[in-house]
């Protein structure tokens, strides 16, 4: 899938520009025959038929294939690189008065650097983890200067309220779709990103307004609209969740390279740090209100 959102932006496990979650790949067993984007040339593929459909053993895994464990390991790596650069930034980047406009600034220039990785990450077709560690670096710094703000100027534990909150959707999100109560289909993917789209539009339109006419625009970050717009933001992003799950799970059935658990990576953090902002902000309205 290479998706339409300037956010969520990113290949996923297909070589055609297609989604290989929607390409008609039965819930239990291997995918069908003629499905599988990563068949090669003429040579055998383990997934066109099932010879265990009948005896319930797993199925066969290709070697060098893309495991689980691969995905887990990788997203850890993407993960603890934004921890340490918000750890950092954190420490080194204070938010006193003498050096907010500073700290500031580096964090918007760290957001855009990041922001231009995750582009060029996004189009390219197979994954560079230097550049998904370094968007982690970045995006981390931005998180870390972001995070020191909240905790100094709104409340000390609202970022790790945020950080709860965010792990709780996380959780939530895995145990729906493990269950089936979510069901990932392209309906749903359908939704869920026209849903993302008229949402970003909103809150590009809201900047604009902000920047032009002062204030805070529209008022979709603050108040009441804040409250509605925070919780739509963060709806949107366990949508999204169940999406990355719904690409790991797949490229892990049709044999995915191993590589591509980098991928799986750069998506789940780039989800979970859409989460976590809009759970920091839905938070500070709520702190603020107080």
């Amino acid at each position: 899938m290479r998706s339409s959102n300037p956010v969520f932006s990113r290949r996923g496990f297909s070589r055609d520009n297609g989604y290989a979650g929607f390409n008609a790949a039965p819930q239990a067993g291997a995918p069908a025959a003629g499905a599988n984007p990563y068949a090669q040339g003429t040579a055998p593929n383990p997934y066109a038929t099932n010879p265990y459909a009948t005896t319930g053993a797993p199925a066969p895994t290709r070697t060098g294939a893309m495991t689980i464990d691969d995905v887990v390991t990788r997203t850890a790596m993407t993960l603890g690189t934004v921890v340490l650069g918000a750890a950092l930034a954190w420490a080194l980047l204070p938010v006193d008065e003498a050096n907010l406009n500073k700290s500031y600034g580096i964090a918007i220039g760290a957001a855009l650097i990041a922001f231009v990785l995750s582009m060029v990450q996004s189009f390219k077709r197979k994954p560079v983890p230097a550049l998904i560690l370094a968007y982690a670096a970045f995006e981390g710094v931005f998180l870390g200067v972001i995070s020191s703000a909240v905790s100094t100027y709104i409340g000390p534990g609202v970022v790790m309220q945020a950080v709860m909150g965010t792990m709780c959707v996380f959780a939530g999100v895995l145990l729906a779709y493990k269950m089936r109560w979510i069901r990932v289909t392209r309906r749903f993917y359908g939704f869920v990103m026209a849903a993302a789209m008229g949402f970003l539009l909103l809150m590009v339109v809201n900047l604009l307004f902000a920047a032009f006419g002062g204030g805070d625009g529209l008022g979709f970050r603050s108040g009441g609209l804040g409250i509605l717009f925070g919780v739509i933001g963060i709806i949107l992003g366990a949508c999204f969740l169940a999406l990355d799950f719904k690409q790991v799970e797949d490229g892990i059935a049709y044999g995915a390279p191993r590589e591509e658990s980098w991928l799986a990576a750069f998506g789940l953090t780039m989800t979970l740090v859409w989460i976590y902002l809009e759970m920091l902000r839905l938070l500070s309205i709520l702190s603020g209100d107080d």
